[in-house]
């Protein structure tokens, strides 16, 4: 799958896709089922059929950051959010909300980070972890962290060579119920699935022989 971008204008707003980033949550086809219609002839985006609003929605709706929106009619525009959070998906990839520095991509708000070791495009998820049979709770112990003063900002994660995510900048990781596991200005986060103490990497990757 190619990481270009599709675009589809609509008179108030345009979509943009990027499909290599999608991790198929189908938030979209099940709230804007008259704007996004796959296995259809032709094109598959209908920006016109929703009020923009809707649309805008839907966009801020897409964990992976696969769906983007811009306004042609003086809307809002997609802004950082106001508290950077890293939410963990049960059984699944790592889901960034903030001002994103992936490697140096700061093309996007939203992202989904791969913690199984299986996906063919890291750091991005690509939903392998449904086929290893990846396992890891998404409500794992909270840890006692301090609040912040700053909760936003740019977040910076670097892909360590063979090893775990390092992110650095405040953020909250937050578990599938909402609650706050952890707030961190600098973490290592597991990428190879195999730490014993998820998200957070304990060096396993090396005896796991991680590549990445």
């Amino acid at each position: 799958m190619t990481d270009e971008l599709e675009t589809y204008d609509g008179a108030q707003i345009s979509i943009v896709i990027r499909q290599s980033r999608c991790i198929h949550s189908r938030n979209c086809v099940l709230d804007a089922p008259s704007v996004f219609v796959p296995n259809a002839p032709g094109a598959w985006v209908h920006p016109d059929n929703a009020p923009p609003e809707t649309v805008m929605a839907v966009a801020l709706n897409c964990p992976s950051g696969a769906i983007r929106y811009r306004r042609n009619d003086g809307g809002a525009q997609e802004k950082a959010p106001e508290v950077n959070t890293i939410r963990i998906r049960e059984n699944g990839p790592l889901a960034l909300h903030a001002e994103l520095s992936i490697a140096g991509d700061r093309s996007s708000y939203r992202a989904t980070l791969c913690r199984c070791g299986a996906s063919g495009k890291k750091p991005y998820c690509d939903g392998s972890h449904a086929q290893a049979g990846f396992h890891a709770s998404g409500e794992p112990t909270t840890k006692e962290s301090p609040p912040a003063d700053k909760r936003n900002g740019l977040l910076e994660v670097t892909p360590t060579p063979n090893g775990p995510l390092m992110v650095v900048g405040s953020a909250e990781i937050v578990s599938g119920t909402g609650r706050t596991v952890a707030r961190i200005e600098k973490t290592y986060l597991c990428r190879c699935g195999a730490s014993e103490n998820k998200p957070f990497c304990d060096g396993s990757h090396v005896k796991a022989g991680f590549k990445g």
